[in-house]
C-alpha cells in the first residue's frame, strides 16, 4: 500500500494521502512519497493541474504522526522542501486542496500551501500547536495571515480552536463548500477548468501572483513585463488567436 496513492485523470494528477488509520498524519514514509511525486509533477509536461486529499471522510491530514516522530522519524518527515516535501517548496504548477475532513496543525500548513481550496462542509481547520506548548512551525503563521484577515488568523493562533468549512469560506480560506459526496468531483472540475487553459500562462500567472507579493510596486512590475514577454512569444500565444479566429478550441502545447 503506497502512502500516497497517485491517478491520473487527463491533464489532471490526483494525489491521496493514503493512512485513513492515523488520520492521514504525516510520516516518513508520506514524505517521501509526496517528494518523489511533486519532484516528477514539475517536470512532467503532461501534468498540467495536481489535486491533493486525504483518504476516506474524516481527515484531510492530522498533520505530524507524533508515534513516527516519538520513534524517532523526526527527520524523515521534513525534508529541504519542509513538512511533507511541499510546505516550502515552490510548485510551478496550480495545486488544489480538496479537504475532505479535519484539516489541522501540520495538515492545515500543507493546505496552506495549495493554492486553491475546495471543502467538504464537514471539513474543519485549526493550528491548535499553542494549546500543546508550540507553535506552527511549517507555514502557518506565516500563510495564514496572508489569506485571511489578520485578526482571524491571530484568533486562530492564539486561542487554538478551529474553524468549520462555513466560516472558512467566509474569511476567504477556501473556494468552495460542497457536500461531501460531491467533494472530488467539484475538486476535479476546477481543475478541468483550469487545464483547459493554456498551461504556459497558467503557472506564469500563478508565479506573478506569488512572488509579487512581497515585492516593491516597481520590482512587481519588472516581474510582470518579464513573464509578459515571454508569454506574448510563445507558440500557445499564437494559437490562442488563431483558435479564437477560427471558432475553434486551441491546442495548447504548452510552448
Amino acid at each position: 500500500m503506497s502512502a500516497v496513492e497517485r491517478e491520473r485523470r487527463g491533464k489532471v494528477e490526483v494525489l491521496t494521502i493514503n493512512r485513513p488509520e492515523a488520520r492521514n498524519a504525516i510520516n516518513g514514509d508520506v514524505t517521501a512519497a509526496m517528494a518523489a511525486a511533486l519532484d516528477e509533477l514539475a517536470e512532467d509536461d503532461d501534468c498540467w493541474v495536481v489535486v491533493l486529499t486525504g483518504s476516506g471522510d474524516k481527515s484531510f491530514s492530522a498533520g505530524m504522526d507524533l508515534k513516527a516522530f516519538a520513534s524517532g522519524q523526526g527527520a524523515g518527515i521534513i525534508d529541504q522542501h519542509g513538512f511533507a516535501s511541499i510546505t516550502r517548496r515552490w510548485f510551478p504548477k496550480p495545486i488544489i486542496a480538496a479537504v475532505n475532513g479535519a484539516c489541522l496543525a501540520g495538515g492545515c500548513e500543507i493546505m496552506l500551501s495549495c493554492d486553491l481550496v475546495v471543502a467538504a462542509g464537514h471539513a474543519t481547520f485549526g493550528i491548535p500547536e499553542a494549546k500543546r506548548g508550540l507553535i506552527a512551525g511549517a507555514g502557518g503563521l506565516i500563510r495564514l495571515p496572508r489569506r485571511i484577515p489578520r485578526a482571524v488568523a491571530l484568533e486562530l493562533a492564539l486561542t487554538g480552536e478551529a474553524i468549520d468549512a462555513s466560516r472558512a469560506m467566509q474569511v476567504g480560506l477556501v473556494n468552495k463548500v460542497v457536500p461531501a459526496e460531491q467533494l472530488m468531483d467539484q475538486a476535479l472540475a476546477l481543475a478541468e477548468q483550469i487545464a483547459a487553459n493554456a498551461p504556459l500562462a497558467v503557472r506564469k500567472s500563478k508565479q506573478v501572483m506569488l512572488e509579487s507579493a512581497d515585492l516593491a510596486e516597481a520590482d512587481a512590475w519588472a516581474l510582470n513585463d518579464g513573464l509578459f514577454g515571454e508569454i506574448f512569444t510563445s507558440a500557445d500565444a499564437m494559437e490562442g488567436a488563431v483558435a479564437f479566429a477560427e471558432k475553434r478550441a486551441p491546442n495548447w502545447q504548452g510552448k
